[in-house]
């Protein structure tokens, strides 16, 4: 009779920072003990566990392009945002929770907002689970009049797009502090950003540092007037 070998996660762990993340100019000693304390593998649908750590991006829900980003880019996100102690931060596409989570350990409190009510209440339970105590998992479409939905809470030091968008909507922006900063993955396929919009007197200062795919938020006009 065999008997079944459990999955070492935390072997998987290591091989996930050491073979994908820190390869991928992610050097942060704060980001790479944080990806080694939250248990990515605990957002993860039970379907997906034996790859929860692989370099991919995982299925979420029915809804088609819903999947969590694969590690290396939201290690990398989290370095490019550098999010502080007292950091008010808005996302836009729950997903699991788990980017959520992560955020969570860095700032003092994160509103997020998913479109899809089961992912949403899924979000909600595996944070709990998690013991994440100041995010708070709002169902919205972040689009919906003007993006009213996102006005709550606002100024924001952060804002995170869980996924691509054709262009940083400028209502967007218009909730950042002084000194905050947007993070999204823009443009089309095949040539799509990561982009750092940030928050300076008079305007904005837009970095995109490296090369990404993601799959597309919804409903996210595929046109607007603001312009990189």
């Amino acid at each position: 009779m065999s008997t079944a070998i459990a999955f070492d996660f935390d072997k998987a762990r290591f091989n996930m920072i050491e073979q994908q993340i820190r390869p991928w100019d992610v050097l942060d000693a704060k980001v790479l003990a944080l990806l080694g304390e939250v248990k990515r593998e605990d957002f993860v649908p039970e379907a997906y566990q034996s790859v929860a750590l692989a370099d991919l991006e995982i299925p979420l829900g029915k809804g088609e392009g819903q999947s969590m980003l694969a590690p290396k880019v939201e290690a990398r996100l989290l370095q490019d945002l550098a999010l502080q102690p007292g950091d008010s931060v808005l996302e836009i596409g729950t997903g699991s929770g788990y980017l959520a989570a992560l955020m969570a350990r860095q700032c003092a409190r994160v509103i997020s907002l998913e479109i899809d009510p089961a992912l949403a209440q899924q979000a909600r339970a595996n944070l709990q689970a998690a013991g994440v105590k100041n995010v708070e998992v709002r169902t919205a479409d972040a689009c919906a009049d003007q993006f009213a939905a996102c006005n709550a809470g606002a100024p924001f030091d952060a804002i995170v797009l869980g996924g691509s968008v054709a262009e940083v909507p400028q209502e967007l922006l218009s909730l950042l502090k002084t000194g905050g900063r947007l993070w999204a993955v823009v443009g089309r396929a095949p040539a799509m950003r990561a982009t750092l919009v940030r928050a300076v007197a008079g305007g904005q200062h837009v970095e995109q540092p490296w090369d990404v795919s993601a799959p597309r938020l919804q409903n996210f006009p595929e046109s607007s007037p603001f312009k990189f």
